[in-house]
């Protein structure tokens, strides 16, 4: 079926049905809703035979959905209505939810229905969490079914009005409702309000004298203070006390002011510069020897006080999970990571899992942090220096067999700090972006030597240049990915451990420890540093240039400039000809 994606950006959720529709062999097409002329125009020219809006903050034209199919993915259950309907499921706590496929009429999210999946809303997640794990498992479900239904040509879509759930519109999810008051707030009310808007808007908020948006949060369980003040810092976040406990904010961005230009997320510490008090630094709480480990600190169902880096071991089996915000890896990021790496080398285990968790496993270097830099171009170099490190610690690992797990999405450099593993292992809703071009860069982290040593030559040209997401299975067929694990978001930390630990028990009975021989070992080829000083070679120029269109494309991306075109990228879409041709 020829379809036709329409999106207010291709984000997480239009990227899987993207990819997942095009592995069954659709002809799919992609529109940003730029505008209702850019909209007709996309429609005749592609001529589709089925409009599908996986995220869509504006209304399609009469005119298209009276001549066309046009179905909606609506993130909340049927009866469910308008803008912001995450936002109130964890603002009142649900602990079920669902996605919902409608037809487009005249009223907002009131067309009949194709299809309806539920998810559960599992306890502490942020709303962005959410809508990338079981949001985006239910509503790839629930689009397939209805494309499906479409296709066959013989199913009648049922009007809401005959369904058993009442249809309620909700209002717009404003920074009223969002309000934090820090003198009466306890921790859970305060979490829920942080994790309501965790990317994006963020909590309205002042602090330090000055006014923000507060984005994400975590709670700590032994630091206390007067309410609303500021108790300490760790790893860019600060710790900040609530009516009965304290909360961990990792990010801020400062709020526009009249004329002026919007902020950006950043570390919170970075952000709030001068005007952070004096504070005492707390140490990342790994679990790594040498490292205040997390048994010290007063436990909780999380197992303890906040870190974005740690450590787990299981007899034979290590597991070095990492969460930083949107995936996005600073200087700071990367050389913490680098060292917990190089602590669990130390280790007697045979196994050693990198990553694991539900959230993004990597984006590569961190765009935000560089924008905001004094010198951009020196932070950039900094930060893929610091990333190369990092990806050479793991590619040169050769005592243990080394897996990447990721659990979520990946791009970028994130995508080749991955392939430096012996293993790829990746939950089957992950969406893997291996490329740079869309951010005027030619890359480095070694992906010229591990990409083509994956898949090919051929393979790795049409990846990197023709920059299109792919999926897990894709990933697979290519080579870009040993094993799929079939399971949700909240099951694959249990399912990785599970699979490390057979991996481990094999490598057990063989007659010695495990030595991986790897060719860049091999005196006869060339040797992984050329590789890197090649890379970097291309990376500088374009840092130092300030001509290079890097630099304003990094700035569009962080300012979430609107796009004023299609993007590139799919002006030349290969319909159903997928990269496993």
């Amino acid at each position: 079926m020829r379809i036709l994606l329409v999106s207010s950006a291709f984000n997480s959720l239009t990227q899987r049905v993207f990819v997942e529709l095009r592995d069954r062999g659709h002809l799919v097409d992609v529109q940003l809703a730029l505008n209702d002329d850019a909209l007709r125009d996309a429609v005749r020219r592609h001529a589709p035979e089925l409009i599908v809006a996986p995220m869509l903050t504006s209304a399609i034209p009469v005119d298209v959905w009276s001549a066309h199919t046009c179905l909606i993915v609506h993130p909340g259950p049927v009866g469910d209505r308008g803008p912001s309907s995450l936002d109130w499921a964890l603002h009142e706590g649900a602990r079920q939810w669902g996605v919902t496929v409608l037809q487009a009429d005249a009223v907002m999210d009131g067309g009949d229905v194709w299809a309806t999946v539920p998810c559960a809303v599992p306890a502490g997640i942020t709303k962005s969490g959410l809508y990338r794990g079981e949001i985006s498992d239910a509503a790839l479900e629930a689009v397939l079914l209805a494309v499906d239904r479409v296709a066959r040509g013989d199913y009648v879509p049922r009007r809401q009005a005959d369904l058993p759930a009442a249809g309620r519109t909700r209002p717009y999810f404003g920074q009223s409702l969002r309000r934090i008051d820090w003198r009466r707030d306890g921790t859970a009310a305060v979490l829920r309000a942080l994790r309501a808007a965790d990317s994006q808007p963020g909590v309205a908020d002042e602090l330090c004298g000055a006014e923000w948006f507060l984005h994400g949060g975590n709670p700590e369980y032994r630091l206390r203070g007067c309410p609303g003040e500021l108790l300490a810092t760790r790893a860019g976040a600060v710790c900040r006390a609530t009516a009965d406990g304290a909360v961990w904010i990792p990010e801020m961005r400062a709020r526009k002011r009249p004329g002026g230009q919007a902020g950006i997320k950043l570390p919170a510490v970075l952000a709030l510069g001068a005007l952070l008090p004096e504070l005492p630094e707390l140490p990342e709480l790994t679990g790594l020897p040498g490292l205040p480990d997390p048994s010290e600190s007063d436990t909780a169902v999380d197992g303890g006080s906040w870190t974005g880096i740690r450590y787990r071991e299981d007899e034979s089996v290590g597991v070095l999970d990492f969460v930083f915000p949107g995936g996005a890896m600073s200087t700071d990021h990367c050389r913490r990571l680098l060292a917990a790496y190089r602590a669990a080398c130390a280790r007697p285990t045979s196994v050693l899992v990198l990553g694991g968790g539900r959230e993004f496993f990597s984006n590569g270097i961190n765009l935000h942090v560089i924008e905001a830099a004094a010198d951009p171009a020196e932070e950039s170099w900094a930060n893929i220096q610091a990333m190369d490190d990092l990806v050479e610690a793991v590619l040169t690992t050769t005592d243990r067999i080394t897996v990447a797990a990721l659990g979520g999405n990946a791009a970028a450099g994130g995508v080749m700090l991955a392939l430096a593993a012996d293993e790829v292992w990746c939950r089957s809703g992950v969406v893997l972006n291996p490329h740079y071009r869309l951010m005027g860069l030619y890359g480095s982290e070694y992906w010229t030597y591990t990409l083509p040593r994956r898949v090919g030559t051929d393979a790795a040209r049409r990846l990197t240049q023709e920059a299109l997401p792919v999926s897990a299975t894709t990933a697979r067929m290519l080579g870009l990915v040993d094993r799929i694990v079939h399971c949700g978001p909240q099951d694959f930390a249990g399912q990785v451990r599970t699979l490390a630990a057979q991996l481990a028990a094999g490598v057990a009975r063989l007659p010695a420890a495990p030595q991986r021989t790897r060719p860049a070992n091999d005196r006869s080829v060339t040797p992984l540093s050329a590789y890197r000083e090649a890379e970097l070679a291309r990376m500088r120029g374009i840092f130092f240039d300030p001509e290079a269109p890097y630099h304003a494309l990094r700035r569009a991306f962080v300012r979430k400039s609107r796009p004023t075109a299609n993007p590139e990228q799919f002006s030349a879409l290969p319909g159903a000809a997928t990269l496993r041709s």
